[in-house]
């Protein structure tokens, strides 16, 4: 699932898109480039999001899986850019 979008399924930030950067023990780390950014993600359990499979941008998973430097302004251009989901 890392690189792909997932959206809030509970908690204050319900509804609110993300990419996911991490897998760990049943959670993911989440980041969206604005209020979670890549040097402090979100910490959440994976029953409490909602994996968007069917939309995704490919050269981000990519970067992401090879481990290379991302920033946070191609977080948030690639949630803006897949409409915001």
């Amino acid at each position: 699932m890392i690189g792909m979008f997932a959206r809030s399924k509970a908690g204050h930030d319900k509804n609110k898109t993300y990419v996911i950067l991490k897998e760990e023990d049943g959670y993911v780390f989440l980041a969206d480039g604005v209020s979670k950014t890549i040097e402090n993600p979100k910490k959440k359990k994976l029953k409490h999001i909602q994996p968007i499979i069917e939309n995704f941008d490919v050269e981000l998973v990519n970067r992401i899986e090879q481990k290379q430097l991302i920033q946070n302004e191609e977080i948030k251009r690639a949630i803006r850019k897949h409409g915001g989901l």
